[in-house]
């Protein structure tokens, strides 16, 4: 069937879901655009909706129907679908089923609509993902693999398909989408392939072609822009996990997309970063978008007129009195135009200070301030009256390190800070000129420390410090996400440059310095190093993004570093370890090897009680995530793990517990009794459970890591709050020993049969 644009009726479903409520900026301006090609609009918003947003909606239509949160956007379409009715339904020449995951249009829509009228299809999409035969990985697909797809967040349905049985029975009996796997496997995979069986004809607008990418509107957004006058984008492509994207690309493509976008096109990229700075974790950000700035150290623009009309300023911190000379160098790199402030907490400092510095062109003045917090309140404390009179702020401190030795790393450690951030006056110039060019930079520091006994800091940036932090994030209020598992963008050496109106939330707070604690401070886990972490995401609250900044000094020296590392590993893996392979396939194989190091090593040692951190998990949108997670550890003197105040999550079926993240242990004699908003009880046993362990009588087993209990509750419930009553061990009892030495003797047999089988 061909679409006559000048008589055909087009409703279009438009899907939305905002866990906050809100409807950002991309979402009006695409529907603006919607209604140049349709009839009707009706907008499905899923969840909680604010009532400046449904102001907003109201724009562009007067048809928007609020559900609750549930079937992800499968149920929003047959919402709307419902409501119509078959009858009325059949009024529309076309019917379009599309979500909030797509952004633009950066190109007239009406090129692709006007392509697509004209080609004679029975429903049509956007993209496609391309058939993937190596199974099904979300467990839910009935014919066992992927098959080739429209994808379900544009999807046009025209008037024979809409109109027949096999379209409204479909729709009729469609089952509960519980997951996101549900909304894959049951929905989005089958649906093109379920309609195509029947003869109904299909095709897409922008398609790569086979065996380019089985999903390139993630993985060459920019080509299928520039090639195939794609209007749209997801917005998943600022954010996706980092390991995908090295799996079919080289990290290029988020941040080709933006400048394509950017320079070709006139849709406003500032609507990409209003919505993924309030939705998004930064450190997936910071990875998809290449936040790392290089400044050249003997190159810069003329900065005479930016200087002329910005306020810019250094605050350095010096304690010792013996680095007072050594932090003058740098601070030497700052523009004359600049205000210096010197922090110190004794008068042999003062002194020196005013003597050294004093030397230098720039306006100085000397702070005293309390051996109380140390560079943290230096900051936040020492230049709480002034700070917010800046546009640009460079805060650093002398830096000793004197707790490591060899007394050369801790100077590595200071030359690494310093020189990415005042390493000479171009520099400086260049990075004043990033903040200029860049209006939604709002933090810049230095990679973290990766030499020496400091190496353990890529993949521990948390260290003991996430709980102290999450305090201080309730305390501020703030709402962008933070999780253990991903790691902040943070200047674990204390010194960066920012815009002083990203930081406004902290300096807020009106610290004194009796708000910290006093000396001698612990290395880890006081408030000190929470604030440390919690800059990048006060930053983030308010609009703006971290990065890092490197020197091109720096940026070489990084690179060398990593390299190197990586390589050393890599050969480890590769001649001692589970051999060469892509990175996803080595870290996953290395994993595997960890786990069955792990089998070795509980089941050699003794049975032992011993507390655990476990973590329970809410769903959220039918998602198990870190953001909507809880810890607890026994409560004293019991085996009880108690997790309360759960109501907030409303209506769920389900609760998985994790009891620890290694393998090796055991749970035993399990009882968890979740009670909802009516005070009713509801008890659960091992076999009532579902679990990725092994069951041996009352006895669940971990042979992996990552231990995983779930509850499937009877039906869909607010819940109150979970206990759970259990004994935990280190190390296996007897009758799960006896089941593991009968599981690796199987698995040693299934080794010899693959083997044997491909001799044959």
């Amino acid at each position: 069937m061909i679409f006559d644009s000048k008589t055909g009726k087009r409703l279009i479903i438009y899907f939305i879901y905002d866990k906050q409520g809100i409807v950002d900026d991309y979402i009006l301006y695409m529907l603006k655009a919607l209604k140049e090609v349709s009839t009707e609009i009706v907008a499905v918003c899923n969840g909680k909706i604010t009532d400046n947003a449904v102001i907003r909606l109201k724009q562009y239509t007067s048809d928007i129907i609020i559900r609750d949160n549930e079937g992800f956007d499968v149920w929003a379409y047959k919402t709307a679908l419902d409501k119509y009715g078959w009858e009325k339904l059949s009024t529309y020449d076309e019917v379009i089923m599309m979500n909030f995951t797509i952004m633009g249009p950066v190109y007239p829509i009406t090129e692709m609509f006007d392509s697509m009228n004209a080609r004679d299809l029975d429903f049509w999409g956007i993209s496609k993902f391309h058939e993937y035969k190596d199974g099904d990985p979300f467990g839910t697909i009935e014919v066992g693999y992927i098959p080739e797809h429209i994808q379900s967040h544009f999807i046009a349905v025209r008037k024979d398909m809409l109109n027949s049985d096999f379209f409204h029975n479909y729709w009729d009996n469609m089952g509960p989408i519980r997951d996101y796997r549900d909304a894959v496997g049951l929905h989005e995979a089958m649906f093109t392939k379920r309609f195509a069986d029947k003869g109904y004809k299909w095709d897409v607008y922008a398609d790569m072609g086979e065996g380019y990418n089985n999903h390139p509107i993630l993985c060459a957004t920019r080509e299928m822009m520039e090639e195939k006058r794609c209007p749209f984008f997801k917005r998943r492509s600022f954010m996706q996990d980092y390991t995908n994207i090295l799996t079919d690309t080289c990290g290029q493509e988020a941040v080709e997309t933006l400048d394509y976008i950017k320079n070709n096109t006139d849709y406003d990229v500032d609507m990409i970063w209003q919505n993924i700075l309030r939705l998004e974790n930064q450190a997936d950000i910071k990875k998809n978008l290449q936040l790392n700035f290089v400044a050249d150290r003997e190159l810069s623009p003329d900065m005479t007129e930016v200087l002329a009309k910005k306020k810019v300023a250094l605050v350095i911190h010096i304690y010792y009195e013996e680095l007072v000379e050594y932090c003058a160098k740098y601070a030497a790199s700052m523009p004359k135009e600049a205000d210096i402030y010197v922090t110190v907490g004794s008068d042999n400092v003062d002194k020196k200070v005013r003597e050294v510095f004093g030397k230098l062109p720039n306006k100085l003045e000397v702070i005293r301030i309390e051996n109380r917090g140390r560079d943290v309140s230096a900051l936040l404390v020492g230049t709480k009256k002034f700070i917010m009179d800046y546009d640009y702020v460079c805060f650093a401190h002398d830096k000793k390190v004197v707790q490591i030795q060899p007394m050369t790393v801790g100077y590595g450690f200071s030359y690494k800070c310093f020189e990415n951030i005042l390493g000479t006056k171009d520099m400086v110039n260049n990075i004043i000129n990033m903040f200029e060019k860049n209006p939604r930079l709002g933090f810049l520091t230095p990679p973290p420390p990766n030499h020496g006994q400091l190496y353990f800091t890529l993949g521990l940036e948390w260290g003991p410090n996430f709980e102290t932090t999450k305090k201080l994030y309730d305390k501020l209020e703030l709402t962008v996400p933070m999780t253990e598992h991903k790691e902040p963008v943070a200047p674990l050496g204390t010194m960066f440059w920012f815009r002083p109106k990203a930081m406004k939330l902290l300096f807020y707070c009106d610290w004194e310095y009796e708000d910290f604690p006093k000396e001698p401070n612990k290395m880890d886990g006081t408030l000190l190093h929470a604030v440390e972490r919690i800059y990048s995401y006060v930053v983030q609250q308010e609009g703006y993004y971290p990065g890092w900044i490197m020197s091109d000094r720096g940026y070489s020296i990084e690179v060398t570093n990593l390299n190197h590392m990586l390589r050393s590993l890599n050969r480890s893996l590769f001649f001692n370890g589970p051999g060469a392979a892509k990175f996803e396939e080595v870290n996953n194989n290395l994993g595997n090897v960890l786990n069955d190091w792990h089998w070795l090593r509980f089941i050699s040692g003794q049975e032992q009680f011993a507390s655990f951190k476990t973590r329970l998990y809410v769903p959220k949108d039918g998602i198990m995530s870190e953001e909507n997670s809880f810890e607890s550890y026994n409560l004293p003197g019991t085996w009880l793990y108690r997790f309360e105040n759960l109501e907030e999550f409303g209506e769920i079926s389900s609760l998985r517990w994790d009891p620890g993240e290694s393998s090796g242990i055991c749970i035993r004699s399990i009882k968890m009794t979740v009670t909802n908003d009516k005070g009713k009880e509801y008890v659960f046993r091992t076999a009532d459970l579902d679990t990725n362990g092994y069951l041996i009588d009352d006895s669940i087993a971990f042979f992996k890591n990552d231990p995983q209990v779930t509850i499937n509750l009877k039906k869909q419930m607010v819940v109150k709050k979970l206990d759970i009553e259990v004994y935990l061990t280190v190390g296996l009892p007897e009758n799960v020993l006896s089941v593991i030495e009968e599981r690796i003797v199987d698995k040693t047999q299934r080794k010899k049969m693959k083997k044997a089988k491909k001799k044959k």
